[in-house]
């Protein structure tokens, strides 16, 4: 081998050393510039890099499932989409290590005032908050996730809020399960979506940094602010992929 092709071969490697070590909520994978059993190059070396992205599902309580089939549609369709530079996998996030490496985390709809025990118990709790607030995680929350984001929550009915976005929300603002419906809205950058009510929260006030992006009959349903996306309504409940997409691409 010539002094130029160990010059190339130790450079590709130190690529690949300085990929493999760059920040834990990317995960890099790389594939050689050597084909098996060929000799590289002089004047050609291909490098191609593949930046894999994984946003997570809470799977502690609630619409898992649901949240974890949309979510993987949304990640093939923008995979396949994309020019091949960039991957994205959805998981399942249950304890602190399944955060590692996730740059985006879904809190879906269920009871907030359980899921917000279950985050403190299985220890989820303050490194959420700490990760989000550096602003290396994207979170999304879905109805009783959408509460427990919030950094305010009005009315009688409270829940161990993560305080993490300038909203305030009101639970069982909708009335019982008997209350719950389905319709359509219009969502900033999507377009018309079916959103499903159950139980939904209200979010009565945005701050000065929060968008909104959605209404249903004048009252706001949708909001973001930031790495920060709020929906009082269950997206994961319909065969409509927008909200996840959107998401994802926040991440």
């Amino acid at each position: 081998m010539t002094g130029f092709s160990l010059f190339v071969f130790g450079f590709s490697e130190a690529i690949f050393w300085v990929i493999t070590t760059l920040n834990k909520s990317v995960n890099y994978t790389t594939f050689s510039p050597l084909r098996p059993g060929s000799r590289l190059e002089e004047t050609e070396v291909f490098i191609d890099l593949v930046l894999v992205k994984r946003i997570g599902v809470l799977d502690i309580q609630g619409s898992v499932e649901e949240h974890f089939a949309a979510l993987e549609d949304a990640c093939k369709n923008l995979s396949s989409a994309g020019k091949g530079s960039k991957k994205y996998e959805a998981v399942l996030v249950k304890n602190i290590s399944d955060l590692d490496g996730v740059s985006g985390l879904i809190i879906p709809g269920g009871e907030s005032t359980t899921i917000g025990k279950l985050l403190r118990r299985f220890g989820l709790r303050e490194e959420i908050i700490k990760r989000a607030s550096k602003g290396d995680l994207a979170i999304w929350g879905t109805c009783a996730g959408a509460i427990l984001i919030a950094k305010e929550i009005v009315g009688r009915e409270q829940a161990d809020s993560l305080g993490l976005m300038d909203i305030s929300i009101e639970r069982n603002a909708y009335g019982r399960q008997l209350d719950s419906f389905e319709t359509s809205i219009e969502f900033d950058g999507i377009g018309k979506i079916p959103a499903i009510f159950i139980r939904a929260p209200l979010i009565k006030k945005v701050g000065k940094g929060v968008v909104v992006l959605a209404k249903n009959e004048g009252e706001i349903v949708a909001a973001r602010e930031g790495k920060f996306l709020a929906t009082t309504f269950h997206p994961e409940m319909t065969n409509d992929i927008g909200v996840h997409e959107y998401f994802v691409g926040m991440c």
